[in-house]
């Protein structure tokens, strides 16, 4: 049995962490942390988890020694800039690590400085992190000590896209991403954007433009493009409490049909079972999704405009956070990817 830690317990990507783990048959949750709730239990912070493994874990302050103690392998939802102050010390106690935040995702510390205004020390933990996406680096991941859990945004977007990309099916020089996503991907820190009379009946963008998982997505389009790639992504706030859509236009390089593309896609994505590709004229959604694994990617072409119109959807506190993070931690520990996580079909 793996005992896990996890700091950063009190946001809502550690709570649905601690919801997946008290299910997991391998991983169980030791410890967790919050300096806001320090000295509660799991139970008494979320009432939902009471009577299920690990709700009478004490909820502690951080401190490394005590997770190298009682620890195998530490999950951090915590803020960017924070991680960074922590993982050299939990590397140095040989434990495993997984991120949550965006600290070790971006391979150029001065990408980093720039979007993110913080320091970009520490450049040993970078050079050995893994960028945490298993469909695309599984093989890496289950050797790595540090995973950077990729965004929920690049999550959708890069899942989404990948297929065009990688078959050329796009035209890779204006790609235009417009994502939308529920409240609960701005955290659970309370803010006057995110308060019910903001929310509510409302819609609107926000981070434009300059949001900074651009950078992020850049590099993985890029990767998987082999070549630079400069896109503008804009997301919005919707008035729900997760799940995420992303629409993708691009121009087509080739006058492909909808069938064309849908062969495609399928090839590309036939041993991936959390990817379930749409057929010709059905769209995918976030209600599909939620709570789930699965990234849901439907599409259309524009004959008119000659684009291609890409929808992929996912749960952004699952497939976008903690599920992909339980995912990644699975691969570290030699567990099947998908450990514990089997049955965990969409919520209704």
């Amino acid at each position: 049995m793996t005992r896990g830690g996890l700091v950063g317990v009190s946001g809502y990507a550690g709570m649905e962490l601690a919801r997946l783990l008290s299910r997991h048959p391998s991983i169980k949750l030791t410890k967790a942390y919050s300096r806001v709730e320090a000295g509660k239990t799991l139970g008494d912070l979320y009432p939902f988890l009471r009577n299920l493994p690990g709700s009478e874990t004490k909820i502690s302050l951080f401190d490394a020694k005590e997770c190298a103690r009682d620890c195998d392998l530490i999950f951090l939802a915590v803020p960017a800039g924070e991680a960074r102050k922590m993982v050299p010390e939990l590397l140095a106690e040989n434990l495993q690590v997984i991120d949550f935040s965006a600290d070790y995702r971006l391979r150029d510390p001065g990408i980093y400085r720039q979007w993110y205004k913080l320091p970009c020390e520490n450049d040993n933990a970078l050079r050995d992190a893994v960028y945490g996406l298993p469909e695309l680096y599984a093989a890496k991941i289950a050797k790595a000590r540090l995973v950077a859990n990729p965004g929920c945004y690049p999550t959708a977007s890069i899942l989404g896209a990948r297929a065009a990309l990688k078959n050329g099916i796009i035209d890779t020089d204006s790609i235009v991403i417009d994502a939308k996503s529920g409240a609960s991907g701005a955290g659970r820190k309370p803010s006057l954007e995110t308060l019910f009379c903001e929310v509510s009946a409302n819609f609107r963008p926000y981070g434009v433009p300059g949001h900074r998982h651009t950078p992020e997505i850049e590099q993985e389009f890029s990767l998987i493009a082999g070549k630079e790639i400069r896109l503008s992504f804009v997301p919005h706030l919707v008035p729900m409490k997760r799940g995420i859509l992303c629409s993708i236009y691009a121009p087509l390089t080739h006058p492909y049909t909808i069938e064309d593309i849908y062969e495609k896609f399928v090839e590309t994505w036939k041993y991936y079972p959390w990817i379930r590709i749409k057929r010709p004229g059905e769209l995918p959604d976030t209600a599909n999704t939620r709570g789930s694994m699965y990234c849901d990617i439907g599409f259309a072409i524009d004959d008119r405009t000659n684009r291609l119109i890409i929808f992929s959807a996912i749960d952004n506190l699952c497939r976008g956070a903690a599920g992909q993070a339980l995912a990644c931690a699975n691969l570290m520990r030699g567990l099947p990817v998908e450990t514990g996580m089997v049955d965990l079909c969409p919520m209704p």
